[in-house]
């Protein structure tokens, strides 16, 4: 018998898809009323007075005004606000600071306000609400969930509360919710990452498990502990499993694994989310891509990654974006975040609606040679190289090895080979291939005797997780970077080679 509150989603789905239609119909007309919202607001604060907000009339006008920058840029602003100063780049003072991991910024603060909140909020819950309207599924509403996420303990920094994003969010779990949730409050707070799984896996195992969701590399380690702890699959464990939600990384390289690790095919639903905002959600199961959250409070701003390091790169807003083009995402927000740039890139799959998928970090490629070698590259080479085999891949990076000891340059393959691979020769030879035919600066490096074939060292087991500990960066919102350009990361992973 159906729950009454299984019975209430169905119609409040519809509901919500049909508001969310709204705004997908009107794209162009929904980002102009949040341009014109945002630049109103900012007027008022130190940053629209430095940069002349009261004289903005278009997005030309923004343009010339303010230029694009990073935190580094942002950062004696951000500064200010940290130390207790009021509309510096929104009114008042933020409600939160995000604290995130900066790669040469040390720890980055990231103020999420009142108004912008609310947003990280429904976009997560109207994700569920469209796969139940698409779906007409509703069983797992009364089973019970979990979200793997960070320690919900928040600090203070002058009176303003501190944390990382998904602790923050845990804080906004809808009542309804909150009998079906786990794990527990207190074993939410648990900071050391396998002592956290361990616990999960004590209070979970008992439970009727319907929702999962999380990073995928963390739910991994998850489902592994269940296996080795029951010695079944975890669909056979969780038998009413049948929906898992992710995001912070590309699912494909992992589907291939996690089918396995659950023994059958369960619906996903990808997210968009970062500490700067709630940009995306998958909205269709039979769709590639996720829905550009438009009407969000988040202005969007694009500049194609081949052009991005030039002088004056050509900056576009949504309505001049192209299909299957490359292009980093700049954002505005209700947050103070101004021509903000996060580090992805973004293709879009459609514009009719506008929908993305994450294609890499624009700091996170390779081009010591000039092949310019992307993130969702390295991705799609390795899902063709194995997609009809039986090969199963843990975990990978890659980097290039500018002076090896003979013989020409090479791309340096570090996998985590979840069944023992004894010869790799044929792997390398088809992710090579598929990286040519994609990468034609690639191809012509390889054709010209500039760079041999890519090579594969492998990593022991467990061997990017033992990596991550001993940087002290195990769990958290943690993840390997897929590719860099130098050979930092590498050089640490040679103390994790399978010898």
């Amino acid at each position: 018998m159906i729950s009454l509150k299984a019975a209430l989603a169905k119609p409040f789905a519809k509901y919500i898809s049909k508001k969310i239609q709204k705004w997908v119909n009107k794209p162009i007309e929904t980002q102009e009323k949040v341009f014109q919202n945002l630049i109103s607001e900012g007027a008022k604060t130190v940053f629209g007075k430095d940069h002349d907000f009261v004289s903005i009339n278009n997005y030309q006008d923004y343009k010339k005004r303010v230029p694009v920058r990073d935190y580094e840029a942002l950062k004696p602003y951000v500064d200010r606000v940290v130390s207790g100063e009021a509309n510096v780049l929104w009114k008042g003072k933020p409600i939160y600071f995000a604290k995130t991991s900066g790669t040469t910024s040390g720890a980055k603060y990231i103020p999420i306000t009142k108004e912008s909140m609310p947003t990280h909020v429904e976009a997560a819950r109207n994700a569920i609400l469209m796969y139940i309207a698409e779906t007409g599924n509703v069983k797992f509403v009364d089973g019970k969930m979990i979200f793997l996420q960070g320690s919900p303990i928040l600090n203070k920094q002058n009176g303003i509360q501190l944390g990382r994003l998904s602790g923050i969010v845990a804080h906004y779990v809808p009542r309804y919710l909150q009998k079906n949730r786990l794990p527990s409050w207190e074993t939410n707070c648990i900071e050391d990452w396998e002592t956290k799984v361990e616990a999960i896996v004590d209070e979970t195992l008992p439970e009727n498990m319907s929702i999962i969701s999380g990073i995928p590399s963390w739910v991994q380690m998850y489902f592994e502990r269940i296996i080795e702890r029951t010695g079944k699959k975890v669909g056979d464990v969780f038998k009413d499993f049948n929906l898992f939600i992710f995001g912070g990384v590309n699912y494909e390289p992992y589907r291939a694994k996690f089918e396995n690790l659950i023994g059958r095919k369960v619906d996903s639903i990808e997210l968009y989310p970062a500490s700067e905002g709630f940009f995306a959600f998958q909205d269709k199961q039979d769709q590639k891509g996720m829905l550009l959250q438009l009407n969000s409070g988040i202005f969007y701003e694009f500049i194609k990654a081949d052009d991005f390091f030039n002088e004056n790169p050509n900056r576009i807003s949504l309505k001049d974006v192209e299909v299957g083009v490359n292009y980093v995402m700049i954002i505005s927000t209700t947050a103070g975040l101004w021509a903000y740039n996060i580090g992805d890139t973004v293709e879009f799959t459609s514009i009719k609606p506008y929908r993305v998928i994450v294609s890499g970090r624009i700091k996170h490629f390779i081009s010591a040679f000039g092949e310019h070698v992307i993130g969702k590259e390295v991705e799609q080479a390795m899902r063709e190289a194995t997609s009809d085999t039986s090969i199963q891949i843990t975990e990978f990076t890659v980097a290039p090895q500018i002076n090896p000891e003979s013989g020409l340059p090479f791309h340096e393959w570090f996998v985590e080979f979840e069944n023992e691979q004894d010869d790799i020769s044929i792997l390398e030879q088809k992710i090579d291939r598929s990286l040519q035919q994609q990468n034609s600066y690639y191809f012509d490096l390889i054709d010209g005797k500039v760079l041999q074939q890519l090579k594969i060292t492998k990593i022991k087991k467990n061997g990017f997780k033992d990596y991550m500990k001993s940087i002290g960066k195990l769990g958290g919102q943690n993840k390997i970077p897929r590719l860099s350009n130098d050979r930092k990361i590498a050089e640490e992973l040679k103390k994790f080679v399978n010898e």
